[in-house]
């Protein structure tokens, strides 16, 4: 897999953390050094954290779905993209709710916005992809696009938290969509 459509995923799976790190700091109305870095550490560590799971265990059953693997990364893909796109349209009261400053909270909402990742890794898995480059840059660009969140948050409040979420969920997409054109064009 090649970097850019590593970034993309990257990005893609950042995007749902970005909408409540927005919510984070609406919370705090405005930027504070501590909480930011507190909400973009763990959002950032799960989101690598969740790929390695999900790799780990697509790696234990690979054999068995050989035939068919490139439907299933397909079909994670847009379950998880559709998902993000349902919640970009519903209200999350949850969310609306995140104290950055509370630990219990944070470390919920990071495991929240990093399942998807675990998919993710699953999918990396059945592609044979290594995992080590890919959940650097997953974890870099989710550290870094969290504590841009928490500021823009403090700043702009929640103006673009939804469609943020719901670009998320058509980028991912798109990405299974790519890697199954790709795999049906190389048979």
């Amino acid at each position: 897999m090649d970097n850019i459509t590593i970034l993309i995923i990257a990005l893609g799976l950042a995007l749902d953390a970005f909408a409540v790190s927005i919510t984070s700091g609406v919370t705090l109305r405005c930027f504070k050094v501590r909480p930011a870095f507190r909400v973009a550490i763990f959002f950032g560590g799960f989101q690598a954290l969740m790929p390695v799971i999900g790799w780990f265990a697509g790696s234990s059953f690979k054999s068995y779905i050989e035939t068919f693997d490139h439907w299933i990364a397909f079909g994670l893909l847009v379950f998880i993209g559709s998902k993000m796109i349902y919640e970009s349209i519903m209200i999350k009261e949850a969310e609306k709710k995140c104290d950055p400053n509370n630990l219990n909270t944070v470390l919920i909402l990071a495991i929240a916005t990093s399942i998807d990742a675990l998919a993710v890794g699953l999918s990396f898995s059945i592609l044979q992809v290594e995992i080590i480059k890919p959940v650097l840059i997953i974890g870099l660009v989710t550290f870094f696009v969290s504590l841009g969140g928490v500021y823009l948050g403090g700043k702009f409040g929640s103006l673009f938290e939804n469609k943020i979420e719901l670009l998320g969920g058509l980028i991912l997409i798109g990405i299974g969509i790519k890697i199954l054109i790709q795999h049906l064009l190389f048979l």
